[in-house]
């Protein structure tokens, strides 16, 4: 009987009634040293801090548990990775994709409801990154036999030895670990290829940077696998290799009283000092003209950004289109100010209340803070 073909809800009736108050209850109740676990939820911060959550709630038990979660858009960057370098974030702001920061180390991924994340929830003894990649090729095997699906030494999983169509991520601590993949179901490879490619030429860091590869959907392969198919079989494989005789247990990261104290990590995680005041020291220098219709402007931005503030910032205006006295104080007033649209256009809409109502200078202006902005 297929894991996960029955009501989420009336599941999680059936197997948490309302005796058990915490996961720890229900975990205590099931015995064994493995749980299978399904997010209710498809909101990214969420997910992530439910991952923190299990991870040190199970590390003082000394048990294994396999989490199966989804998401809404979004894009997640590594622990020590720069989201300016990674992907476009304007477009992503236009779209209504979600910027994250996980805090497991490897590269940038995308991620929508056409995507399958799991994360294996061990003891650091018992981390094994290859032995997990063997279980999702033998639970797609067992239901695919025709698929031609292989793991590499960099721990992706690839599609006829040419299209990944799973990366891999670690958080390895003292005495406990997980291992999170995702699996390419039926995503939006448009853009997923749109978003990850950053516009930024002059951008120089010392973070880690993402390894590009081919991609490929595996309903693209075989139109009859869907999410909830895969989630099937490798529940049940987890099942078999573990011994579990229930069901999956559907989880809300939203419910407190399941899992005190939940709500902190999920306020860290969406949080602008995590995702964007984590990114490691990087400096930007870009030359660009203004609109068109405004002859004459050209202009060149160095900027140096820490912990996602500006520290320094030089803009030089090439000729007498804009006072330079303008421009000076503008970049004057960025330093020590977030790296972020919203504020630069606090800032330069500060300058024009106080400019001469000139409106061949406020358009000029405009289009000055239109480029600033749009790297940002």
């Amino acid at each position: 009987m297929p894991l996960l073909n029955v009501g989420l809800r009336a599941v999680w009736g059936g197997v948490c009634p309302a005796r058990y108050s915490s996961l720890a209850a229900w975990a205590e109740s099931q015995g064994g040293s493995a749980l299978l676990l399904k997010s209710l939820s498809t909101d990214i911060y969420q997910n992530l801090a439910l991952e923190d959550w299990l991870h040190d709630y199970l590390q003082s038990r000394q048990r294994q548990a396999l989490l199966l979660w989804r998401n809404g858009p979004a894009v997640v960057i590594g622990r020590h990775q720069n989201p300016w370098r990674e992907c476009n974030l304007k477009l992503m702001r236009e779209r209504g994709v979600r910027l994250s920061r996980r805090r497991s180390g490897g590269g940038t991924v995308y991620h929508d409801l056409g995507n399958l994340n799991l994360t294996f929830f061990t003891s650091r003894k018992g981390y094994d990154r290859r032995g997990n990649l063997e279980l999702l090729i033998s639970a797609l095997r067992r239901i695919r036999p025709h698929l031609d699906i292989l793991a590499t030494d960099r721990h992706d999983l690839l599609l006829n030895r040419a299209f990944k169509i799973s990366g891999t991520a670690s958080k390895i601590g003292r005495t406990s670990a997980y291992h999170h993949c995702t699996l390419l179901c039926n995503s939006d490879r448009s853009l997923l290829s749109s978003v990850l490619q950053s516009p930024h030429q002059g951008l120089e860091t010392n973070a880690t940077p993402s390894t590009p590869a081919p991609v490929k959907n595996l309903c693209q392969e075989d139109p009859t696998l869907t999410c909830d198919v895969l989630m099937d079989a490798i529940a049940a494989e987890y099942a078999k290799r573990h011994g579990l005789q229930s069901q999956i247990m559907p989880i809300d990261p939203g419910d407190h009283q399941l899992l005190p104290g939940i709500g902190k990590f999920t306020q860290e995680l969406k949080s602008w000092e995590w995702i964007y005041g984590r990114t490691p020291k990087f400096s930007i220098s870009h030359l660009f003209s203004l609109h068109r219709d405004l002859p004459g402007g050209e202009i060149k931005l160095n900027m140096s950004i820490n912990h996602g503030r500006i520290e320094s910032c030089s803009i030089e205006v090439f000729s007498d289109w804009l006072p330079s006295t303008m421009c000076d104080q503008l970049a004057s007033d960025l330093i020590g100010n977030r790296f972020c649209p919203t504020e630069t256009m606090v800032l330069a809409n500060a300058h024009l209340r106080v400019c001469s109502p000139d409106n061949e200078l406020h358009n000029k202006w405009n289009a000055l803070c239109e480029q600033v902005t749009a790297i940002m």
